[in-house]
């Protein structure tokens, strides 16, 4: 790399610039170009969040403001790298700069600080664990194969399934409490939690309804890991695990209600139907299927992060993608099921609730 590469990025936006002007007529502004030149760079920022998660910048800095030579020795890095990192790391938002000493933004001593109890940290370490696999498009895209196997993080690597199952509760947590807000399962009692991963879900579904008793069916390596999260969270006498595969395993009888949640972007729109086929003649009359995941509207390019999310899946299911919430409620219809009906769940999250009813 050349000693002029720091000026690559401002070179591109006008060379850009002047190409879009060449283009345009006399007097009138041709396309902007600067949201493609943005676009170029964005792993810049992602890899500022990654990298200060990684090495527990924010943790450094959760006593209060500190300079980046103490900041520096704290962690063992460069003093002069370390300065312009938290100075990139203040631009983005992420530290606040006062004088030549920094600190936490608000956001950030919220999520991610350790000893937070919104701490969000193993969610950001998991995207961390994806950076390679992003890497990868373009060969992926070519073989239509994951750049990541899925087995490496569904059982085979204990640390790397930990990992991910720890991450996907800190993920749930949010998630599951905006699920209770707009589910009323008053008055159930038997809920499957197909595919349940940490458990999450059940935990704080037959929290918030006495009564209610959950079976969350995975993956054996997942499942073990799940069952301390559950125990941890003193919830054990109302959440069970059963150790199996979601695609060939019994999914039984006589519940009245079947959570599907963050599944369907593992599969393909056939096993999907099945799936709410088997979930449907487990339920009992009156019983309510739930189907929670990142969906698309029709046509499958927007919402922009469902778009994007349905690549990151490719990335690393061999079935991966994303579907439209209106194929859902198709396949709830196919398989018989009433009062079907579509809910978002809370801002910020990217997430659509489908239910069905038996009848």
């Amino acid at each position: 790399m050349s000693a002029g590469s720091s000026s690559e990025a401002p070179a591109a936006a006008g060379h850009a610039a002047s190409a879009a002007g060449a283009g345009a007529a006399p007097g009138r502004a041709g396309p902007d170009p600067s949201a493609i030149v943005r676009l170029s760079t964005a792993y810049w920022d992602s890899q500022v969040l990654l990298t200060a998660n990684r090495l527990r910048v924010f943790d450094a800095l959760a006593a209060g403001p500190r300079s980046a030579d103490e900041v520096a020795a704290t962690l063992q890095l460069d003093a002069r790298s370390t300065r312009l990192f938290l100075r990139a790391c203040a631009g983005l938002g992420l530290l606040e700069l006062e004088g030549e000493r920094f600190r936490n933004a608000p956001a950030a001593a919220a999520f991610l600080v350790s000893t937070s109890p919104g701490h969000m940290g193993n969610v950001i370490r998991y995207s961390d664990q994806l950076y390679g696999a992003w890497g990868q498009l373009e060969q992926s895209l070519r073989a239509g194969r994951p750049a990541l196997p899925a087995e490496t993080y569904l059982g085979d690597d204990p640390a790397r399934t930990r990992a991910f199952v720890v991450a996907m509760h800190e993920r749930a947590l949010g998630i599951a409490r905006a699920l209770v807000s707009v589910l009323d399962l008053s008055g159930r009692r038997a809920l499957l939690d197909v595919g349940g991963g940490p458990g999450t879900y059940s935990v704080l579904l037959t929290e918030r309804f006495p009564g209610l008793r959950s079976e969350v069916l995975e993956l054996p390596g997942v499942a073990a890991v799940a069952r301390e999260l559950v125990a941890a969270a003193g919830a054990a006498e109302r959440v069970s695990l059963r150790d199996g595969d979601y695609h060939t395993a019994d999914f039984g009888q006589g519940k009245d209600v079947v959570l599907m949640s963050g599944m369907f972007h593992r599969e393909s729109a056939a096993d999907c139907r099945s799936l709410v086929e088997r979930a449907v003649a487990c339920l009992e009359p009156g019983g309510l299927l739930v189907v929670s995941d990142v969906f698309t509207d029709p046509g499958g390019a927007l919402p922009t992060f469902a778009a994007m999310f349905g690549l990151n899946m490719m990335l690393t299911a061999p079935a991966g993608g994303v579907h439209a919430d209106a194929d859902v409620q198709g396949w709830m219809r196919e398989c018989g099921l009433v009062d079907i009906r579509t809910a978002a769940l809370p801002p910020p999250m990217p997430h659509r609730v489908v239910t069905g009813r038996k009848r």
